[in-house]
């Protein structure tokens, strides 16, 4: 095997297509179905399953996936290492992937106070879903991920950090105009805006809201596309309170508490556990836990629509 044709096989599992994987790695697609073509003759057996434009795995594809997916990290984890050892004064990089919708304030003040204490690191941060940061750290991609949740997987060690509270967002022209309310009884009927439940994730902001609310929902897969509906009256939402806080500010959406409601969304960082401990990755670890107080919040409650307290 070649590292290329690991590099190519986990692109294309991850994806579901060789085009999208040709994209992904800036290669033709010739040459990625050479990469596939080599690797499934080094071992005897067919790594996919063509149908169509799409690719997916055979059983001895899956069985090969976390052994490839290893792999991958570990090199990156080796590069990173190397790079510690050979420039402990110069420049570095932190890779980080993150929930869009955790880019906030506290994130920002960690990201500020860190880059003050080592400006000669370059920082390349990925936005993504609670699942796609958790993949992009196992494969190495990222050195830590901040998403909603602990992952369940044992190759990921989960920090939490605390939680932010959920708020009913409403816009500025809604009828309802108390800044508390006791229950959702006053939204019944109401368009809810939310997330698409994520594949494989039970426990997510496109979940939660089902668990909450028997009203029709709307799935919007972009936070700001959700802002600006709820802007223009086309629905309301269950989001976290870091990111409306600008649209709250300036008077362009209303946040509502609900005193049944008890939701907040746990945040933590993911890393792997056999991972390479970096130093920016480290130091920017300790800059988290110093700046994100607001975050230490209740643990996670939901009420559903029967009332019963739902613990996770």
């Amino acid at each position: 095997m070649t590292i290329e044709e690991i590099e190519a096989f986990v692109c294309i599992a991850r994806l579901g297509g060789f085009t999208e994987a040709s994209r992904r790695l800036d290669r033709s697609q010739p040459a990625i179905s050479r990469r596939i073509r080599e690797l499934e003759r080094s071992l005897g057996t067919e790594l996919f399953e063509r149908t169509g434009r799409r690719a997916a795995l055979t059983e001895a594809g899956r069985a090969l996936l976390p052994y490839a997916e290893t792999v991958l990290a570990t090199i990156r984890d080796g590069e990173r290492a190397v790079q510690d050892v050979s420039e402990p004064g110069g420049a570095q990089s932190l890779s980080l992937a993150i929930v869009g919708t955790l880019a906030d304030s506290h994130i920002v003040d960690a990201l500020r106070a860190f880059e003050a204490h080592f400006p000669e690191v370059t920082v390349d941060l990925r936005t993504a879903t609670s699942r796609e940061v958790s993949t992009l750290v196992r494969d190495g991609e990222a050195s830590l991920g901040l998403r909603y949740f602990p992952d369940a997987d044992p190759e990921l060690e989960s920090i939490p950090l605390g939680a932010e509270r959920l708020l009913v967002v409403v816009p500025a022209s809604h009828p309802v105009t108390a800044r508390r309310l006791p229950d959702l009884r006053a939204f019944h009927g109401e368009r809810w805006l939310g997330f698409p439940p994520e594949r494989g994730q039970s426990d997510s902001l496109g979940h939660l809201l089902e668990r909450l609310t028997e009203s029709p929902i709307t799935r919007v897969d972009s936070l700001t596309a959700q802002k600006r509906l709820v802007e223009a009256g086309l629905g309301i939402a269950l989001m976290p309170t870091s990111s409306v806080r600008e649209e709250l500010r300036i008077g362009s959406l209303r946040a509502i508490e609900i005193d049944n409601l008890g939701a907040s969304l746990p945040v933590v960082v993911v890393r792997r556990r056999s991972g390479y401990r970096s130093r920016p990755a480290t130091a920017f670890l300790d800059a988290l836990k110093e700046h994100t107080p607001e975050l230490r919040a209740p643990a996670f409650k939901t009420s559903g629509p029967s009332g019963r307290r739902m613990d996770r």
